[in-house]
């Protein structure tokens, strides 16, 4: 990276190896040690260090909300990396910065712990309501049946409805004519015998 590696005290590098205590692997060759670096870093260091985080976070598809071991296991990394960097100009600050660390730890396996139990208990009452699930699912399809039934029935009662009502309505019309048929007929009854009565009346013309 271009930086010129800075000595740190003794004292400075135990604190750092304490804080971030070095990986150790074994191979065929042996037992090998990585300590975390002591090189301060750079402004262009901690830009690499966000595009570098905002890539992995992308690549291994960690969820932006809600429980993602990806993403925590990321924030984690660079938070430590974040402390390494701060412990290196200021010890007092990177230990405060490793107790809030260790704090958010705390509260994240508080926070998986009761999600997992809130699953268990989901799972223990999904697997106790079980037993009755079967005979709920039969009485639902038993009503859905009854109830297909009852609208079919309504349905044939609204076509009865309408062809009574259009029944009717041919009865009201053949009745209205009949009417009207009669009251002319005695129309024109009462005017055949008002005209015989003019005729026949006082007055009138009488046949000789």
């Amino acid at each position: 990276m271009g930086v010129k590696e800075r000595t740190c005290a003794p004292d400075l590098d135990d604190m750092v190896n304490a804080m971030l205590p070095p990986r150790q692997w074994t191979q065929l060759t042996g037992t090998w040690c990585q300590f975390v670096s002591k090189t301060p870093a750079t402004r262009d260091d901690l830009v690499a260090l966000s595009n570098e985080l905002d890539g992995l976070l992308r690549d291994r598809q960690a969820r932006p909300k809600g429980i993602c071991p990806v993403r925590q296991a990321l924030f984690s990394q660079t938070f430590d990396e974040l402390i390494r960097q701060v412990t290196l100009d200021q010890p007092f600050l990177g230990l405060m910065l490793l107790r809030i660390r260790d704090q958010q730890r705390m509260v994240n396996d508080a926070t998986s712990w009761v999600h997992l139990a809130g699953v268990d208990f989901g799972m223990e009452k999904l697997i106790a309501a079980e037993p009755g699930m079967e005979e709920l699912i039969v009485k639902i399809a038993a009503l859905e049946a009854e109830s297909s039934t009852i609208v079919d029935h309504i349905m044939e009662l609204y076509k009865k409805a309408d062809v009574e009502e259009k029944r009717a309505a041919e009865l009201r019309a053949i009745q209205e004519k009949i009417n009207r048929d009669e009251i002319e007929a005695l129309k024109f009854q009462g005017q055949h015998l008002d005209g015989l009565l003019r005729m026949f009346g006082p007055g009138g013309n009488k046949p000789t």
